[in-house]
């Protein structure tokens, strides 16, 4: 793998054979317009073709491609690669017929179904472009995409079914298309039988009709630097970015990664527990396994609560899954509920040969109850919707790296991931410094910012020159494993010393009674910053809280040191995250120095911030006329 960044030309090039081509590529790696480096320039293909067709006249056909697994609906179903070939080709023969052409966007507003899926190979089919939006997302934050994004086509449903109930997604899409101001001619809808939908005779078409009057349309070659999809991510001018993702890297890309990191071949089966609103889901759930000629899970339900903790196991039982990757807040969240692992051993889970983390840093005391509970490897590992595949981790299809709990493992190919100080200079093993990674970025990695050239370059590329800023901080120990501790923001500076909240988490994670663990930073005079914890125990703890952080306080001082200051814990009922998964530590700093605040777009549970302001009230008073949040 070392080849990937001695000459990344020669190793990029002989990994690019694995995907059929129209027309094979003129230069692999293009620095002509540096630093936005382009992959395979003069190259066409389609990712459609290299993800179903080909694998059918490959004699894949009776092979399962998709396998659906509802039980918030109480439904399963099953495509085949020649089932699932043919249905993206008749829903791309719709798009076409409603005026979608190569190049148009197409918001895809849907709950995790089957048609989810193919909605986004459809795009790529004809060489639109996708947008995802995570299905529920509230009406506002959808218009926003839509303006930015301007398709020519929305495709949603009438509803989602949560284990808490039905979200009326058509009423979200009709507000949320009352306040954009890009007009949209023309929906898809698909019908549910929980709750269906009135249609708009103006624009919107019932989905299994027009499908039906669709005739099939073979795939469109595309330029290997033609835009697959647009993935949003929160911005913090409150603009959404839109992610670029195109069609050659991508494919190369993720096709070694399913094998080389996942160690999953053709016909093997992984699950991947997220949602295609998201990264992981794109690449993961939809674009790798088929891309690879393998069956993918889609999962429509909870780590919990459809019907219990045993969800995730069950379906890898079922499907006879040999990869298994979700986030680490599903991990936290089956732990709290079954502390002891029993409904681990109601299921047969030989097929099972790894389990696979990323999303946020994983607590190294969830990784060894995993380890132990599931006897297989538990590898974390870190990405991002900038880099849409695995900056660290461990390649289990090569070779068997030692796993080093604590940390996200090893650069993967193509990334050059150095910790750097505030002058960009590279830190010595061991020191924590900004996450940085020298350019150029792998195949698969972002392409850009969607009509925002200069905000890519802001964002990115402008602190370090000749470096993409990831965002993160962290430290590259002496064996050249990458641990990632915070985001940026979270790092703090206790009287002038600069602390990892990522660390002083994982002690209070580590204790057996706490679930989970968020730390931030808050002002204050003396010191500049403090810490401050907020921990969730475990359900099955019935002790003295008082006790409990009185203990976890001294944990902290013990492994940190007396530097930390850590004094201020607090047991919560729970931490608000977003629908993703992440724990909203800039919000939560916020609220506990009493600054505005803003309700997060993303925020899972927005009833969870009303109970944690309960709590710092209580801490810290608030003035009468001060507002809790703008």
């Amino acid at each position: 793998m070392s080849q990937a960044v001695t000459d990344p030309v020669k190793f990029w090039a002989e990994q690019a054979e694995a995907i059929v081509w129209d027309k094979p590529w003129d230069t692999v790696l293009d620095e002509s317009d540096a630093p936005f480096y382009r992959w395979f320039t003069g190259g066409r293909l389609n990712t459609c073709y290299n993800a179903l067709d080909r694998h059918v006249e490959a004699g894949r056909g009776q092979q399962p491609a998709l396998i659906w697994d509802s039980p918030v609906s109480g439904q399963t179903a099953t495509y085949t690669y020649a089932e699932l070939t043919d249905a993206v080709a008749r829903l791309a023969g719709a798009l076409r017929a409603a005026g979608v052409e190569q190049g148009d966007r197409v918001v895809i507003y849907m709950p995790m179904v089957p048609e989810a899926a193919m909605a986004m190979l459809a795009c790529a089919r004809i060489g639109a472009i996708h947008s995802v939006v995570f299905g529920g997302f509230a009406a506002p934050e959808l218009a926003k995409r839509i303006d930015d994004a301007e398709p020519a086509l929305i495709l949603s449903a009438s509803c989602g079914i949560e284990p808490s109930g039905v979200v009326d997604y058509k009423g979200l899409l009709d507000r949320a298309l009352s306040l954009a101001t890009h007009p949209v001619k023309k929906c898809l809808i698909l019908q549910r039988e929980k709750q269906r939908c009135a249609l708009d005779p103006e624009k919107d078409q019932d989905w299994v009709e027009a499908v039906a009057a669709a005739e099939p349309v073979d795939c469109v070659p595309v330029d290997a630097t033609h835009p697959l999809y647009i993935l949003y991510t929160s911005g913090t001018t409150g603009r959404p970015k839109g992610i670029v993702r195109d069609h050659g890297g991508h494919a190369v890309a993720l096709q070694w990664t399913m094998r080389n990191i996942y160690n999953v071949e053709p016909g093997e089966v992984m699950f991947t527990a997220s949602d295609i609103g998201w990264v992981v889901g794109h690449s993961y759930i939809v674009y790798g396994p088929l891309i690879n000629g393998s069956t993918t899970v889609m999962y429509e339900g909870k780590p919990v609560g459809t019907p219990d903790a045993s969800a995730f196991w069950r379906v890898i039982s079922q499907y006879k899954a040999k990869a298994f990757f979700t986030a680490p807040t599903a991990l936290r969240a089956i732990r709290k509920d079954d502390s002891d692992g029993q409904w681990i051993g109601h299921y047969d889970l030989s097929s099972l040969k790894a389990f696979f983390l990323a999303g946020e840093r994983s607590d190294p005391d969830s990784v060894r109850w995993a380890e132990r509970l599931l006897g297989v490897p538990v590898y974390d590992h870190w990405w991002q919707t900038e880099t849409g595949w695995a900056i660290s981790g461990y390649s289990a299809g090569i070779e068997a790296l030692p796993v080093k709990i604590g940390s996200a493992g090893k650069p993967m190919p193509g990334y050059d991931v150095q910790a750097l100080d505030e002058d960009g200079t590279p830190l010595p093993a061991g020191e924590l410094g900004n996450i940085a990674i020298k350019l150029p970025l792998p195949p698969g990695t972002m392409a850009a910012l969607w009509r925002d050239r200069e905000r890519h370059r802001e964002s990115y590329l402008t602190q370090y020159p000749g470096y993409y800023l990831s965002g993160d901080s962290g430290i590259v120990d002496q064996d050249g494993y990458v641990h990632i501790m915070s985001r940026i923001d979270d790092v703090i500076n206790v009287a002038g010393h600069r602390l990892s909240t990522g660390g002083m988490e994982e002690v209070l994670s580590d204790h057996p009674d706490v679930a989970e663990a968020a730390v931030f930073g808050v002002r204050d005079a003396t010191k500049g910053q403090l810490p401050m914890g907020l921990i969730v125990t475990n359900s099955s703890f019935n002790g003295d809280e008082q006790a409990l952080v009185k203990e976890l306080i001294q944990r902290v001082r013990d492994q940190i040191g007396p530097v930390a200051a850590f004094k201020q814990c607090v047991v919560v009922p729970r931490l608000p995250k977003t629908r993703s998964g992440k724990t909203l530590r800039g919000t939560l700093r916020s609220m506990a120095n009493q600054d505005e605040w803003t309700m997060p777009a993303t925020i899972d549970d927005p009833t969870i911030l009303e109970e944690i302001a309960a709590v710092f009230d209580r801490l810290n008073p608030r003035a009468a006329d001060q507002p809790p949040h703008a």
